[in-house]
Parts: structure tokens; C-alpha cells; sequence
């Protein structure tokens, strides 16, 4: 059985993809399609503006458009977590106040690019988005992509100072989960991702949640319902159909997105797969792999999109 979470989210929170038309804008069909596959998925929440969104690839202009589809497309009941990476304190300050007011239930606060930091810094700078943060506030901790981040240590001191900062979003093995579950004292509930790697003993190690690509929504659905009610026996079956997938996924975010786009276009029957230069481009095998895996993986649960 699953531990109920301080902050009252939990489950599999997908992290949509940034979908483009030929013309390499974003396309509001396509990822209203997204949505309701997701969320007939059985999907506990959404994410959005993350890695898997390519958020590094949007402008501003195109960030605060996703949002608002996203926030207007998906179903009322789903609690919605958007990542917030402005890189000042103010614009990331605006951006929450933003999100907050098109429905977002959390924010995901990534730190600035800055390598070499003083963590004192981070804390501060986080902290003082936190403040003017009128809904819960994640911690996104992920040093080996980001090149920054907070220890342990840190996160509980952050979360003891600022008691709206109530989740940590993590990118760690689960090892690394129980590590900073332990050394901050349980102080925050962690969601960790890694696109669903090691999603099992990430959950058996404390996390609440996990936030993946959207690819495998529906499966990883049943997995963490089975662990949530103690049918450890049917969450290992299901897992393993869709482990190697992920591993072949996860062996970097740009092959991630590259493969992973192509494995949710092919269960969907979408042609909005591409992804944004600078990029690494699909080859003959890896596009072999993902129709090889693909074949053996059920199509998304029917969805029916009703235009708004």
C-alpha cells in the first residue's frame, strides 16, 4: 500500500508533449488529442512545460500558450502541475501568478542556469518565488540535467522556512528517492521521473507520484493503482511490458523525444510527431525499435475529442 502524500497530489502526472503542425507551430488539435487520450487514460494529473514539452525550444510567447490550451483542454478534475523556468526571480514570480490563474493546482519552480551557485543562493532565489506563489510550490532537483540543484539538506530547509513548498520533483534513481526522502526528513513528497525508470521501487521507496512522458500513460496508470492498493504481483507484470520500451527511451532526453513523440503519434494515429531543431534526427533502427515496440502495446484507450 501507497502512503498518502502531505500535500495531497499523488499518482502518474504525465508530462505532455509540444505537438507542431507541418508548419512548426504549435497545434492546438494535436494536443487537444493528447489531452483527452490522457486523460481517458486514467491519468491522476498533467504536467506541463517540462523537458518532455521541449520547454527550452518554446518562446515565452509559445510557454504561455501551451499553458493556457493545456489548462482549457484537459478535464476539470485533473489537478494540473506547470513548470516555471524564467530565470529571475520576478519572471518566474509573474509566471506562477499566471499559471495559478488558468487552474494550475501546482507549480514546478526549475532553478536558473547559473552553474556554481552557493546553495544559500538557490534557496534564497527559490524562496522568494515561493512567497508570492499562491498555490503549492515543487522543487524541480534534477543536477545531472539542469547543472544545478539543492541537496537534501537544502530541500528540507527550504521547505521548513516556505511551507507552501510542499513537493520535490526529482530526476533520480530510486536510490537517490529514498536518499532524499531520508536526509530531509520526509520534509516534501516526492514525484520523481526519469521517464518512468525504476517507477516501482520509486514508489516502494516513499515518492507519491511520478511525473513520465505521456507515451505509456495508460499502463503506468495500472501499475501505480495496483501498487496503491497492494497487487505488487499485477503492477510487476504490467511494468514489465513496458520497461524495455522506457529504457530505450530514456538513454538521453533527446532520444526521448525524438522516439518517444513516435511512439505516442503511432498509438494515437497522429502525424504531429516532430521535434524542434536543434535535435537529433530518427534513424531507420531506432524507428524499427519503436515499431517493434509499439506492436507489442495496446492502443490508447478509445477518446472521443469534442471540439470547444
Amino acid at each position: 500500500m501507497l502512503q498518502a502524500g502531505r500535500s495531497g497530489f499523488r499518482g502518474i502526472y504525465p508530462m505532455v508533449y509540444s505537438l507542431f503542425d507541418s508548419g512548426g507551430q504549435l497545434s492546438r488539435s494535436a494536443m487537444r488529442c493528447q489531452l483527452t487520450a490522457l486523460a481517458a487514460s486514467g491519468a491522476h494529473g498533467i504536467a506541463v512545460l517540462g523537458l518532455a514539452s521541449e520547454v527550452n525550444k518554446l518562446t515565452l510567447r509559445e510557454r504561455r500558450i501551451l499553458l493556457d490550451w493545456v489548462a482549457e483542454d484537459r478535464p476539470s478534475n485533473l489537478p494540473l502541475a506547470a513548470t516555471v523556468a524564467e530565470p529571475s526571480i520576478d519572471g518566474q514570480i509573474e509566471f506562477v501568478k499566471e499559471a495559478a490563474k488558468l487552474g494550475a493546482s501546482w507549480v514546478i519552480l526549475q532553478p536558473p542556469q547559473v552553474t556554481g551557485i552557493p546553495e544559500a543562493e538557490l534557496i534564497r532565489f527559490f524562496g522568494a518565488v515561493a512567497e508570492k506563489s499562491p498555490v503549492p510550490v515543487g522543487i524541480q532537483n534534477a543536477p545531472q540535467y539542469l547543472g544545478v540543484g539543492l541537496s537534501p539538506k537544502g530541500l528540507a530547509t527550504l521547505a521548513r522556512v516556505h511551507p507552501n513548498v510542499t513537493i520535490a520533483k526529482l530526476e533520480a534513481t530510486a536510490l537517490g528517492v529514498q536518499q532524499v526522502i531520508e536526509e530531509s526528513d520526509g520534509a516534501l513528497d516526492v514525484f520523481n521521473g526519469r521517464g518512468g525508470i525504476e517507477m516501482i521501487d520509486s514508489l516502494r521507496a516513499g515518492a507519491v507520484g511520478i511525473i513520465p512522458g505521456a507515451e505509456t500513460t495508460d499502463i503506468l496508470v495500472k501499475v501505480f493503482n495496483a501498487m496503491a492498493v497492494g497487487d505488487a504481483a499485477t503492477a510487476d507484470d504490467d511494468y514489465a511490458s513496458v520497461l524495455p520500451l522506457l529504457t530505450f527511451l530514456m538513454d538521453s532526453i533527446d532520444s526521448f523525444l525524438v522516439y518517444g513523440k513516435q511512439v505516442m503519434g503511432r498509438r494515437l494515429s497522429m502525424t504531429e510527431t516532430s521535434v524542434r531543431v536543434p535535435s537529433t534526427p530518427a534513424n531507420k533502427f531506432g524507428e524499427a525499435l519503436v515499431a517493434r515496440y509499439v506492436a507489442k502495446l495496446a492502443s490508447f484507450p478509445s477518446v472521443s475529442v469534442v471540439a470547444k
